[in-house]
């Protein structure tokens, strides 16, 4: 049976929405407060498929944790001692989040474990981490395939000088970050190439911060750690809502609006994705700010945009669909090569789904260009199980024409609840 779900026309959209928690956050503090120093009181904490995956690797390596209403979550700290039998396999679905910086941890420990995924996540890279790790003593061997999962971890990092390619994903930068205020020697990062992601990295040196670790960071090109570091809980830590989910509700708005108030985020939020919100008010939107919501406003037609987004590439699949709904000028996004190397290769999907529905679409290497239709086609919407892919399609309903969406569930690995809010805010004509 195929599963598809079909968006009817949507003829305005208004209302609010309280964002759920943000996945980069989430999964970062699930596991610092994992490794702590005492209990850590997460609240509005996420619950999607790539934070179950992480949930469930941390009690199978002997993490203590109840669970409150889907989004509290209290942790017992293991000041990283960890209790689990050699030899056993964490499974982590497509969930980069927790392969990662699991995998940096993991090896500091004695104890064999093996680190798997499904097959898109086997197809992911993880080369870069796993030589950064070797690098600084890691004995790791790969299992199948070189340079992909599964991995086997035999323990053995202990910092030192070590170089990293920062052009690929900053989840590794990320992941060795974690772990080298853990090892026994003074920890020097050194940067190959362009960093891509910055503001990712920015969350991680923050959230690490606020569990008491000292980072020295020069201008993103080096980093150094002191060792024999202690993660200590801050007791209580509020997971902000998630920025880049927030991004199809305030770009509907802007497409189709009357105005749409979005909750749990403002301008002074820790998640690059946010500068989202200055491209909108660029391209014709109008953005008001409040304590704790941002709301946008039909302005004017939008217009065309040429920007690079390496350091908000999540959001700017959004701005590729808002492409669309410029006043014929346009579009191009460029430095995102890592689109890549995500949940699916985001730059071709998204290139052969906006010719479907009409663009005149131009795929480079590292850039999109994107001429908005005269008209936008109906077409069923091969969302290549990336819940990216599936939220920024249902924009299309905000034109005259319907859209069917393959495998809407595929929302689930970071907001299971997107269509119930996005019918939420829709209005059809009677």
């Amino acid at each position: 049976m195929v599963n598809f779900l079909t968006l009817k026309p949507i003829d305005k959209i208004s209302g609010s929405i309280q964002l759920p928690g943000s996945k980069s956050i989430s999964n970062r503090v699930l596991l610092l407060s994992a490794i702590s120093d005492g209990t850590t009181y997460i609240k509005n904490l996420l619950y999607s498929d790539d934070i179950i995956y992480m949930l469930n690797a941390l009690r199978k390596i002997g993490i203590k944790y109840r669970l409150f209403n889907k989004t509290e979550c209290i942790i017992w700290g293991c000041k990283n001692i960890f209790q689990y039998k050699p030899n056993i396999s964490l499974f982590l679905g497509n969930a980069g989040t927790a392969v990662r910086p699991l995998t940096a941890i993991l090896s500091l420990q004695k104890n064999k474990i093996i680190i798997t995924g499904d097959d898109r996540m086997k197809e992911r890279p993880i080369k870069d981490l796993i030589d950064a790790l070797q690098q600084g003593g890691g004995n790791i061997e790969y299992l199948e395939q070189k340079n992909y999962l599964p991995i086997c971890l035999k323990g053995g990092f202990s910092g030192g000088n070590i170089f990293i390619n920062g052009d690929i994903s900053s989840q590794f930068l990320t992941s060795l970050l974690i772990a080298a205020p853990l090892a026994n020697v003074d920890t020097n990062i050194i940067i190959r190439g362009t960093l891509v992601s910055i503001p990712y990295i920015d969350i991680t040196l923050k959230i690490m911060q606020d569990f008491g670790i000292i980072v020295h960071n020069y201008d993103y090109k080096k980093f150094y750690i002191p060792a024999k570091q202690k993660y200590k809980s801050p007791k209580e830590y509020y997971i902000e809502g998630d920025a880049s989910s927030a991004t199809y509700f305030l770009a509907a708005a802007a497409i189709k609006g009357r105005y749409i108030k979005v909750k749990g985020i403002n301008k002074y939020s820790i998640q690059g994705d946010i500068k989202f919100i200055d491209v909108l008010k660029k391209m014709g939107a109008k953005i008001i700010w409040g304590r704790n919501y941002v709301e946008c406003i039909k302005k004017n037609i939008l217009k065309g945009i040429n920007l690079d987004a390496n350091t908000i590439p999540d959001a700017a699949m959004t701005i590729a669909m808002l492409a669309l709904f410029t006043d014929g000028s346009s579009t191009t996004i460029k430095n995102i090569y890592n689109w890549r190397v995500k949940e699916t290769d985001r730059l071709h999907a998204m290139a052969t789904e906006l010719k479907k529905v009409g663009a005149i679409v131009t795929e480079g290497k590292d850039f999109i260009i994107i001429h908005p239709p005269k008209k936008i086609i109906y077409s069923k919407i091969n969302t290549y199980n990336d819940h990216r892919i599936a939220m920024c399609f249902s924009l299309i309903a905000l034109s005259n024409q319907s859209v069917t969406i393959i495998n809407p569930e595929c929302v689930s690995k970071t907001f299971p609840n997107f269509f119930n809010l996005f019918n939420k805010i829709s209005h059809w004509k009677k």
